[in-house]
């Protein structure tokens, strides 16, 4: 026993302990710079503009030659067998389908400029040659008046809503409230307005069909011909005839549809505006709700309260509160919030909707309440260190000057705080940005068709459900297993995850510097 202690030295055994440490921080580092990595490449992969090939290939059903044209999802070595991923179109998917190509069944695979990915409005894709385009005339036009054609198809549909939403509507409020007054079906106002509402709508659909009618012919690769409505063409890109800078201006141009258009194709394409703007009305709400009651609550623990046993107990819980399991919280917000006081609420001012619930049903702002209660002991515990900070002398020149207790924590260490008591919000913030489990039971949902936010009184609606980018990426973790295509959308919302939360945390750091230069120069 007494050799094994004397293998090394005091100063050996400590160079052993300091190595081992750098060693795993090291490796820990390498680890999350890998997964940092793997977001950034595969995430930035969703809005790259690939080239569409030309893919030859035997096909695995009846060995059969098919050529199609297709793009390269993934690669990657399987048994030692190169493997792709393609999306592809053909005559029997002309929309798109993938498949997994081993490389000893490829026959050919070259680049063709000729193909575009025609983009369409419901997120689904199109590999394919554009040849023509089809007027309600029937006649054919050339691909290069494709813009002028697509501005006269956006003329017609603005018509068709501006009849829809002026006049359309209007008579069929005016129905409906002959209806509600019980007046005859053979009443001349009646009558009138069916005739005027039979008039526009007319109008309408014969609108739509001349709209239905302007067409984009395309081309497949064996030859198959196929046309698409020209109003469901959401973009047409020519990759593989875009230089390298041309590029980059598509691959911005899909990072602004990616943050403002609606997800598409059960949240496997599209963007991500309704996820973005759930997450960060939650966790604005969060914060103005979660702030003034951690700082009260730090200001009493430091200032007020007595130093004595219970209050080292309330310390201690509100600890224990940070190291809860997040899913507890949920729980707890299920069925406190919402079925308790929600509930409650729900008989006291909503009896007549009863028992459909108002307020007693998941919403954003039981949510935003959840997670303040989740990230209060964040801000709590902050603040106190930030209050800690503020010398002593400070105080009693305060007290030396008259001032009561009051005001010298108003004018005198809350400012002084202020450093410790913003870093605390703003880690709760990115803390309630990232968390999941909470939110799947107390409001945030795959799919929420209405923004909690509109034109309507009282505009924002705290009880409505909402989208929020966790659950977006919860969802497409467990439903993107084998699409590539998807798991690109997964990864582009993670990187936009921790891009809000890199950002959220220089701030943090930014905000902090601030104030302490501010109130040193004091």
């Amino acid at each position: 026993m007494s050799n094994r202690r004397n293998v090394f030295n005091q100063g050996q055994r400590q160079a052993l302990f300091i190595g081992a440490g750098a060693f795993f921080t090291g490796l820990l580092l390498l680890a999350m710079l890998s997964i940092v990595l793997l977001i950034v490449t595969r995430g930035g992969g969703y809005f790259w503009p690939q080239d569409v090939h030309r893919v030859s290939f035997l096909s695995s059903i009846d060995d059969q030659p098919k050529t199609v044209y297709a793009q390269i999802q993934s690669k990657y070595v399987q048994d030692g067998q190169p493997m792709r991923w393609l999306q592809l179109s053909d005559a029997q998917s002309p929309y798109g389908r993938q498949i997994l190509l081993e490389s000893n069944r490829t026959l050919s695979l070259k680049s063709a400029p000729e193909a575009a990915r025609i983009a369409l409005n419901d997120g689904r894709v199109v590999l394919a040659e554009p040849v023509s385009v089809e007027s309600p005339e029937s006649t054919s036009t050339g691909i290069s008046q494709i813009d002028a054609v697509r501005e006269k198809v956006a003329r017609i549909d603005a018509r068709i809503t501006a009849i829809r939403d002026e006049s359309l509507s209007d008579i069929h409020l005016q129905l409906t409230e002959l209806d509600k007054r019980n007046v005859s079906k053979s009443a001349p106002a009646r009558k009138k307005l069916n005739s005027a509402f039979n008039r526009w709508h007319s109008q309408v659909l014969e609108l739509e069909r001349e709209r239905d009618s302007y067409r984009l012919n395309l081309r497949l690769a064996q030859g198959d011909e196929i046309s698409v409505p020209l109003m469901d063409v959401h973009s047409l890109e020519h990759t593989g005839q875009l230089s390298a800078l041309a590029k980059v201006g598509v691959a911005l141009n899909r990072v602004g549809r990616f943050l403002t258009e609606s997800p598409k194709q059960a949240n496997t394409a599209g963007g991500v505006f309704p996820a973005l703007f759930g997450t960060v009305l939650m966790v604005f709400l969060m914060t103005i709700i979660v702030t003034p009651f951690g700082v009260l609550a730090a200001v009493y623990l430091n200032e007020y309260a007595p130093d004595n046993a219970m209050t080292s107990i309330i310390r201690i819980c509100v600890s224990n509160m940070a190291g809860v399991p997040s899913i507890v919280y949920g729980v707890f917000g299920l069925g406190f919030f919402i079925y308790g006081v929600g509930g409650s609420l729900d008989k006291l001012f909503f009896e007549q909707s009863l028992p459909a619930p108002t307020m007693g049903t998941p919403g954003v702002f039981w949510a935003s309440l959840t997670m303040a209660i989740l990230t209060l002991p964040v801000v709590i515990v902050a603040t106190e260190e930030g209050l800690r900070n503020v010398p002593q002398g400070l105080k009693a020149g305060s007290y030396a000057l008259g001032a009561t207790k009051a005001e010298t924590v108003w004018h005198t260490i809350l400012p002084m705080a202020s450093p410790g008591i913003m870093t605390g919000v703003i880690l709760a913030i990115a803390r309630a940005a990232g968390e999941v489990a909470p939110l799947m039971l107390v409001g945030a949902v795959k799919f929420a068709p209405n923004l909690p936010v509109d034109g309507e009184f009282p505009y924002l609606h705290l009880e409505r459900q909402f989208m929020h980018l966790g659950v977006l990426i919860y969802d497409g973790a467990f439903h993107s297993q084998t699409d590539a295509k998807s798991a690109s959308m997964m990864f582009a919302a993670c990187l936009l995850l921790l891009v809000v939360v890199f950002i959220l945390n220089i701030l943090a750091v930014l905000l902090r510097a601030r104030l302490r230069r501010r109130y040193e120069r004091r």
